[in-house]
């Protein structure tokens, strides 16, 4: 009875994995569609880069210049001082004197019934002179000149309510910041196939367009304004759909952050941005849970007979169990190297299939810590 347990558990876990790979995931390892594309061919419509800053003096000062290089003749940049207490509100001034179309509003407070980012979002959005806001956070950097062209096209011409791009992290040494690479592909993974299925349930913040018209016509982050986080998986999860949400899959429309370099801020990030999960619609739990779940039955099933047969010394139905788990982490690895072809340029690294396996306790472990937890902060 054991051994058919472990047999029905590795066998059902492949097949579902056989399915996300291919037929969901694939849709953006195998799209050859031309993304919502800005054709040159009316006014470019004002944009208003927006970003929420508390206590980001060094990021700013970086920043700014590089939004100013855009290929954009129609843009604003309004930065929220959202409670600095570093030399922020001196350098906005400075950078006002030099950028023209940099504006900025400054947060004292933040009210007891809300969380901080929400409202410092909705402040800078409310204040905005354009009605098609670009988001990024003070940390990200557009990883081309043409960033607000390309993220900012299926709502300026295509008639989109949501526009999602990719964010990714910069490169650094270390088995941390080589599973945030992992987990950042992935996270792009769900996102942007099921959006391309027409079945959006999440965004980026650090790089995400929409408008403020509409973002004032649903009353803004209502119905979740205690949430710390969400301000920007919750929103697109409650509002989003497949006729309104356009994914942008360019190396040109993403923006670059900088990761976190120790085990403890990874830890509280992650927490902050698991435990907003739990407030997702029933449907769109399930598109990253079968995953999850298919992913644990194939990896528990598939090393328990391998401890079986090898114990058993049966060595060729251990081979047949090895050349399949070989197999199924071949094409995983094949998947998501295209994948990250088409969203970054570069292809996955070989240890992919490495964090893959890490993949099985993370989820579980610190997805069921951040349901429970209740000390979320955003800064």
């Amino acid at each position: 009875m054991g051994l058919f347990l472990l047999w029905f558990f590795f066998g059902i876990g492949l097949v579902i994995q056989i399915v996300y790979l291919l037929f969901i995931f694939g849709r953006v390892a195998f799209n050859s569609t031309k993304n919502h594309t800005s054709t040159g061919s009316q006014k470019e419509e004002g944009v208003t880069v927006l970003v929420a800053a508390h206590n980001e003096f060094t990021n700013l000062k970086t920043l700014i210049p590089k939004l100013f290089e855009q290929n954009y003749s129609n843009f604003d940049v309004m930065i929220v001082n959202d409670r600095s207490t570093d030399r922020t509100k001196r350098l906005l001034e400075e950078m006002m004197e030099i950028y023209p179309r940099l504006r900025s509003v400054t947060i004292k407070y933040t009210p007891g019934h809300v969380t901080p980012k929400k409202f410092a979002l909705t402040l800078g959005i409310k204040v905005t002179k354009n009605d098609v806001i670009l988001l990024t956070d003070a940390d990200c950097i557009p990883q081309s000149e043409n960033w607000i062209k390309k993220m900012t096209a299926p709502v300026r011409e295509h008639g989109k309510t949501f526009s999602l791009g990719f964010s990714g992290y910069e490169k650094k040494p270390g088995f941390l910041n080589s599973w945030i690479q992992f987990e950042t592909l992935l996270t792009a993974l769900f996102y942007m196939s099921f959006g391309l299925w027409k079945r959006p349930f999440m965004g980026i913040g650090r790089n995400m367009c929409y408008r403020k018209r509409f973002f004032m016509e649903v009353k803004a982050f209502k119905g979740f304004w205690h949430v710390e986080g969400g301000d920007d998986d919750l929103f697109v999860n409650q509002y989003a759909t497949g006729k309104n949400t356009s994914i942008v899959i360019d190396p040109e429309a993403n923006t670059l952050s900088q990761p976190k370099t120790t085990k403890t801020e990874y830890f509280v990030q992650k927490k902050r941005h698991l435990h907003a999960g739990k407030y997702y619609r029933g449907e769109d739990k399930q598109k990253i849970g079968f995953y999850s779940l298919s992913h644990a039955l194939f990896w528990l099933g598939g090393i328990g007979l391998l401890i079986y047969f090898g114990l058993d010394q049966s060595w060729e139905q251990f081979l047949i169990v090895l050349g399949i788990i070989l197999l199924r982490s071949v094409l995983m690895l094949s998947i998501f190297s295209s994948a990250s072809k088409k969203i970054q340029g570069i292809n996955a690294p070989i240890n992919t299939w490495v964090h893959d396996l890490v993949y099985l306790g993370y989820f579980w472990v610190l997805g069921s810590i951040s349901q429970q937890a209740k000390d979320i902060k955003w800064k």
